[in-house]
């Protein structure tokens, strides 16, 4: 039997800290959060001590696990590709067994070794998936008393035969995980075929809709924030929130909240407005809107957790790059966040910026992706994205001068807020 109390997570030296950390949501058939596929692909700076992405992976998690596995996480659990080499390592010391699974890859060759291994881990109470599983193959069958999920790739494989395979699996109580979900239409069919959890980010593409008209309360948030943004007095803002109740309590349970850091709690509309100044009302405003749909019974909490995760790590970055000027920190928050609004309000972000007042530097950067607020933006969504887009990672990088260890920092602290503004807002 091999020791999973261990500490040795590998004999060979490994840079642990040159790594990208790529976080892509997995929803439920209602669209809430069920969990993330944890993406770790290595830096190509420095020496070259690590030979793959998979053979970096005991490394990459002993470190994300000392910043703090629930900062990535949060209440979901987390997907982790493993291979031959992973599971027979000792690595799971660092893994929180109830909070991971652990994702075989495809090219794994299965030995009578690893059967026994992933026996054993499973007898440890670790749970196992079967990644990009295309046929009913002979290994396939070796495998499938062994792990609980099954991931099927929704545009590498024809629909008749994930037609046959689903069925094939759900007969074996698998849970089936849709991968690569782009459209609303593959989400359709994977509703269709059976499937339990789809990953990819449909969720966040704009379904445009002519004519479209905001909520009443979601104008109501955007009136009151036409005022922040104005010369307008703070009785005068107070009085616009008066006069819509739930947008009053809303308002206040979130400036509450710990990712405000308020010293003391908040209890009224006019401390609340004294308290936080104008650009930290404005941001609260700005996530309302994304929280609101929500309570509504719409499941728009990955949508609310990108917004934020993006506007934080916008934020962060820029306080990063440019110390001396504060207010760089609250343009980018406003660019993060108002990156996803023409998916929140079905309207194209031309038709937004007409109405909502921006500067040009906000204007360029959403629209053409370009500018200082442009390149962090970027960066945000190729982390995202990281699959399809990490050739991109580093020029930007680049560009901005920042380290990937100082990023992947930034970004545990902007899932970390993220989480923590999100079990508040719903």
């Amino acid at each position: 039997m091999i020791d999973i109390s261990s500490t040795d997570i590998t004999s060979k030296p490994l840079r642990v800290r040159e790594f990208y950390l790529g976080r892509q949501p997995i929803l439920d058939r209602n669209q809430a959060l069920f969990g993330y596929e944890l993406l770790f692909r290595n830096a190509p700076v420095g020496p070259a001590n690590i030979t793959s992405d998979l053979s970096a992976t005991a490394a990459v998690i002993a470190h994300a696990s000392q910043l703090g596995m629930e900062k990535v996480i949060g209440d979901g659990l987390g997907f982790v590709n493993v291979d031959a080499d992973v599971i027979m390592s000792d690595i799971f010391i660092f893994l929180p067994r109830e909070k991971v699974v652990l994702e075989i890859v495809e090219s794994m060759t299965v030995t009578p070794e690893i059967l026994t291994r992933i026996t054993e881990l499973v007898g440890h109470g670790f749970t196992f998936a079967l990644e990009n599983v295309v046929a009913d193959s002979n290994q396939v069958r070796e495998l499938m008393p062994l792990v609980d999920y099954v991931k099927m790739d929704m545009r590498a494989i024809d629909l008749a035969v994930l037609s046959t395979l689903a069925p094939r699996f759900k007969k074996d109580n698998k849970k089936l995980v849709a991968e690569k979900v782009e459209t609303r239409e593959e989400f359709k069919s994977g509703l269709d075929l059976g499937f339990d959890y789809f990953q990819g980010y449909y969720f966040a593409k704009p379904a445009i809709i002519t004519g479209k008209k905001l909520s009443p309360s979601q104008l109501a948030v955007m009136e009151l924030m036409t005022l922040v943004t104005s010369d307008a007095d703070n009785m005068e803002i107070e009085r616009a929130i008066k006069r819509d109740v739930s947008l009053a309590l809303n308002l206040l349970r979130l400036v509450n909240t710990p990712a405000v850091g308020a010293r003391q709690r908040i209890d009224s509309l006019s401390q609340a407005v004294s308290v936080l100044g104008r650009r930290q009302l404005q941001r609260w405003l700005q996530i309302m809107l994304y929280a609101e749909p929500s309570k509504r019974g719409h499941s728009m909490t990955p949508l609310l957790m990108l917004a934020t995760t993006r506007g934080r790590l916008l934020e962060l970055l820029a306080t990063k790059l440019r110390p001396s000027h504060p207010h760089c920190a609250d343009i980018a928050f406003t660019v993060g966040i108002m990156s996803l609004m023409d998916t929140l309000f079905g309207v194209s972000m031309d038709e937004i910026l007409k109405q909502i007042p921006v500067i040009d530097e906000v204007n360029d950067a959403l629209l053409e992706r370009t500018g200082f607020f442009g390149d962090l933006l970027t960066l945000a969504e190729c982390i995202e994205r990281i699959e399809d887009s990490e050739d991109q990672i580093v020029p930007t990088l680049r560009e901005l001068a920042m380290s990937t260890e100082d990023l992947v920092e930034l970004e545990m602290a902007a899932f970390e807020w993220s989480d923590n503004v999100v079990r508040y807002a719903l």
